[in-house]
């Protein structure tokens, strides 16, 4: 569509820009993609973050293993912990984290939509924003 084989990175951005597309680099530590099978784990990727016109596109770059599902080292620890949480009524700490960053409030505001969702995310997002 756009053919920008040599084009110069700033005017793509210039042009990008004007469309409505705003584009940012994370600095991401870790991705890991669960399927039913397999965890594709990426160690220090590249993540572009799109947005066009509210829809979030995320771009992942580089290296990754592939595990077989639950069979993962640190991934798994965090997962215990938070099920662990969960049993016994907490909301975990990473939930809240990402409620609070997706929607731009405090972790106590984060923490109560959580809450009065019962854990759903996507439901406390939407209660935020």
């Amino acid at each position: 569509m756009f053919g920008g084989g040599g084009m110069n990175p700033r005017k793509m951005q210039q042009m990008m820009k004007q469309m409505g597309i705003d584009v940012d680099e994370l600095d991401a530590e870790e991705v890991v993609i669960r399927t039913a099978d397999e965890e594709y784990v990426f160690d220090s990727p590249q993540v572009t973050k799109m947005d066009a016109q509210g829809q979030e596109t995320f771009q992942v770059v580089g290296d990754y293993d592939v595990r077989e599902a639950g069979a993962g080292g640190d991934a798994s620890a965090v997962e215990s912990a938070d099920a662990a949480d969960e049993s016994a009524g907490e909301i975990p700490d990473s939930d809240v984290q990402i409620v609070a960053q997706r929607a731009g409030v405090s972790e106590d505001d984060a923490r109560a939509a959580l809450e009065d969702e019962d854990g759903d995310l996507a439901a406390a997002i939407s209660r935020l924003e």
